[in-house]
């Protein structure tokens, strides 16, 4: 008797411990197409891949310019703010171009070389903006990313997503992946030894 309901919680375990395995191959299969799906063409779509020095040669706070919104957005998405215009000399090529923060950056505004997130208070976006200007004033080289293929002629200050970070992204579903698949292997080899035990 005894026997039996341990044969049966072995059972219990086994099914569970294999529900967890497969439980976990499937979650790290979804977090893989996310990630497909939103980061790797992000990724893969952008061109500034090369890194290479820059040098301020000029930092100017225009007017004011409304955010153009995107497509789909409401009227009130769009709010007006400082226009900072970063021009650098790019030290592979030589050449005088413009500076925008990320490729995002390039896609809201590309006449302005930041663009700030809404606030509701004018004054910190002028101040958050000034701050900016200053500290490309201050640090006048720093490294930045370039087309190596001509197609743009201006600069990023950082990538969006890095192959860094593309890789940490991976990292977690992969992790679970394996932990998943390790979890499948472990019940299938102690059923394996049962049967084997049970036969002798």
């Amino acid at each position: 008797m005894l026997g039996k309901k341990l044969v049966t919680a072995q059972k219990r375990g086994e099914t569970r411990a294999l529900c967890l395995g497969l439980g976990m191959v499937a979650c790290s299969m979804m977090m893989y197409f996310f990630i497909g799906v939103t980061i790797v063409p992000f990724y893969t779509k952008s061109v500034w891949t090369t890194e290479t020095v820059c040098k301020v040669l000029k930092a100017n706070i225009k007017d004011k310019v409304l955010c153009p919104n995107s497509e789909g957005s409401e009227d009130e998405d769009i709010f007006p703010y400082p226009c900072l215009q970063v021009w650098v000399n790019l030290t592979a090529l030589g050449q005088e171009v413009m500076l925008y923060q990320t490729e995002d950056t390039l896609e809201r505004n590309p006449k302005c070389s930041y663009v700030p997130d809404k606030l509701e208070n004018s004054k910190e976006v002028k101040a958050q903006i000034e701050t900016i200007a200053s500290n490309f004033k201050t640090h006048q080289t720093f490294p930045c990313y370039y087309d190596p293929g001509g197609t743009q002629t201006n600069v990023i200050l950082s990538r969006l997503y890095p192959p860094k970070g593309l890789l940490f992204a991976f990292l977690w579903p992969t992790l679970m992946f394996i932990g998943g698949c390790l979890i499948i292997v472990l019940v299938k080899i102690s059923q394996y030894v049962s049967v084997l035990s049970a036969w002798q």
